[in-house]
């Protein structure tokens, strides 16, 4: 994915380089490369639903224990997917110019430092879901198996991008029930919502690797479809998220101000789709962050105005 900035030779050699540089990985270096590897900045994209399932469970804003515990839940299982993905594709990081300055191909970070970090991770989402509620424990192997198997399923299927929206559907679903101790059908579109938009903007995102998924074996719906077709898939996944969030004031007691921020999640979607083209994927970067991270939160300012002015 992403346009090539260096290279075969050159990743290469960056590489060679960046093994030297092992050893001096040390305080605020060796930090800030562990926030490269789990791209922390990622978690804006499913935190911000993860707190709309849970002031929608409570109706209005969850205890701070709740919003704590929430937290620690969502930190450490996106952290425990981003590391065991990059142990799980190391393989692969190594050959693609675009992820050859990660850390774990340069050297900066180890093997032995990720799977610690791995463990760690694990071990704050278990004790976050443990710190929940008893249903929250129970669901956290389960949640926590699908998250980390998304790292192998796009060597089996070009239905890897809605593997890894189910993870991150997860998020507002997982909130619901560590508010409310239980499983009911709003969370539940809210989850699919966000399963087909993660989904969506991750084809738009692949497309950047159809070559290089080609001559690896790796699947996505680019290498399957090919790229227009895939950006049509895309644009079909992101208009269904629409229709499924405009569902949920059927089952939510939501009005005009959920709605007015729905109305501007399909326009900040739209654009994104005007962005990518094609011929032209210069401006996949744009569309990934900077759009996206606007729709995550646009939602959740939407819905926790919703509910302070029913409140």
């Amino acid at each position: 994915m992403g346009d090539v900035l260096n290279s075969p030779g050159t990743a290469s050699a960056g590489s060679l380089a960046g093994a030297g540089r092992a050893a001096r990985a040390r305080g605020w270096r060796a930090a800030a490369a562990t926030l490269s590897m789990i791209k922390f900045q990622h978690t804006l994209f499913a935190l911000p639903f993860a707190f709309v399932g849970a002031i929608l469970a409570a109706g209005g804003m969850p205890t701070w224990r709740q919003v704590g515990w929430i937290l620690g839940a969502m930190v450490g299982a996106r952290s425990a997917a981003m590391i065991f993905n990059r142990i799980a594709d190391l393989g692969y990081d190594r050959k693609n110019p675009r992820t050859a300055a990660r850390p774990l191909v340069t050297g900066e970070l180890g093997l032995g430092f990720a799977w610690t970090a791995l463990a760690g991770s694990s071990g704050l989402f278990f004790l976050s879901a443990s710190m929940l509620n008893r249903l929250t424990l129970v669901l956290a192997a389960p949640a926590l198996l699908l998250i980390l198997s998304y790292s192998y399923a796009k060597r089996l299927s070009w239905l890897t991008h809605v593997h890894l929206g189910s993870s991150l559907g997860l998020a507002p679903l997982g909130s619901w029930i560590a508010v409310r101790g239980t499983v009911d059908p709003a969370p539940i579109v809210l989850a699919a919502a966000v399963t087909l938009w993660v989904a969506g903007f991750d084809v738009i995102y692949s497309c950047q690797d159809v070559r290089f998924d080609a001559r690896e074996g790796l699947h996505s719906a680019p290498r399957r479809f090919g790229v227009p077709r895939a950006l049509a898939l895309s644009s079909a996944m992101h208009a269904v998220t629409v229709l499924l969030l405009l569902a949920l004031p059927l089952l939510l007691p939501l009005g005009w101000p959920y709605l007015a921020g729905l109305g501007g999640t399909a326009a900040l979607l739209l654009y994104e789709h005007r962005l990518v083209k094609p011929d032209d994927l210069s401006r996949v970067n744009q569309a990934f962050f900077a759009v996206n991270g606007c729709v995550s939160f646009l939602i959740l300012a939407a819905t926790a105005a919703d509910l302070a002015l029913r409140g």
